[in-house]
């Protein structure tokens, strides 16, 4: 339980006013990224890229589904992976399908990407009971060409991985085992959102964000800073077919 002060009701009433005066700077800040986020120039997307579905294969283009906007979150499924996705990465699929609904019907299509081949996608969209569209980057320049995955030269030359693959915290050692690979393999994916548009059937790259943004995290993360004990720092995450009860 993390340490806390008790108080009367005009106390509450009076922290809580400070609070909400910066949550108010907060707020305002945020108003201000992302209309710079909105700023970004878009880039085109001049390479021919395509990609594995369960309908067969599709280019980039394609993945809109007749909407002018692309949004995309990559899980980290390598193909190295011998058990399943990132648990992580899991939580925050199991989360899409909702505002996937809402978002069909404002033009945007949202989808998921993982290099992993893309029959092994197919069962673990049903396992997990995923509606959304779940596209196999496996064998595609993609991943790499957009910083959704490093190629083991790349990986090496990062210090902060070789630094976690030589000294794993235990998180992290549960972690490859949860997804049956080794830490070398494993941290070559990005969990990111990648976001792409499409005008006069030129598209373009307009936005990616990458984990430990927290905007890279399950909503239930975010509901969760809202409690009282905050979800403190717990690090183990599990799918929601692995919890004990």
């Amino acid at each position: 339980m993390p340490a806390h002060t008790t108080g009367t009701r005009e106390e509450w009433q009076a922290a809580r006013a400070e609070l909400a005066t910066l949550e108010a700077e907060y707020a305002e800040l945020e108003r201000r990224v992302t209309e710079q986020r909105r700023q970004l120039p878009w880039v085109p997307v001049k390479k021919e890229y395509e990609f594995d579905t369960e309908d067969g294969k599709k280019t980039l283009a394609e993945l809109f589904e007749g909407r002018s906007q692309l949004l995309a979150y990559n899980i980290m499924f390598g193909p190295d992976y011998t058990v399943g996705a990132c648990p992580g990465c899991t939580s925050l699929g199991d989360e899409l399908d909702g505002p996937r609904l809402h978002l069909s019907h404002r033009d945007v299509t949202l989808i998921c990407f993982s290099r992993a081949p893309i029959d092994r996608l197919i069962a673990y969209k049903q396992r997990m009971g995923w509606q959304f569209p779940y596209v196999s980057t496996y064998g595609s320049d993609f991943p790499f060409d957009f910083g959704l995955a490093l190629t083991p030269e790349k990986a090496r030359g990062i210090p902060q991985i070789q630094e976690m693959v030589s000294s794993p915290p235990e998180f992290l050692k549960d972690w490859s085992r949860q997804v049956g690979a080794e830490l070398e393999d494993g941290l070559r994916e990005a969990p990111s959102f990648i976001a792409f548009a499409r005008e006069n059937g030129t598209v373009y790259h307009t936005y990616t964000v990458t984990a430990p943004d927290p905007f890279v995290a399950p909503y239930h993360s975010f509901l969760e800073h809202r409690t009282p004990k905050g979800g403190g720092d717990e690090f183990s995450v599990r799918r929601k077919d692995e919890y004990p009860d």
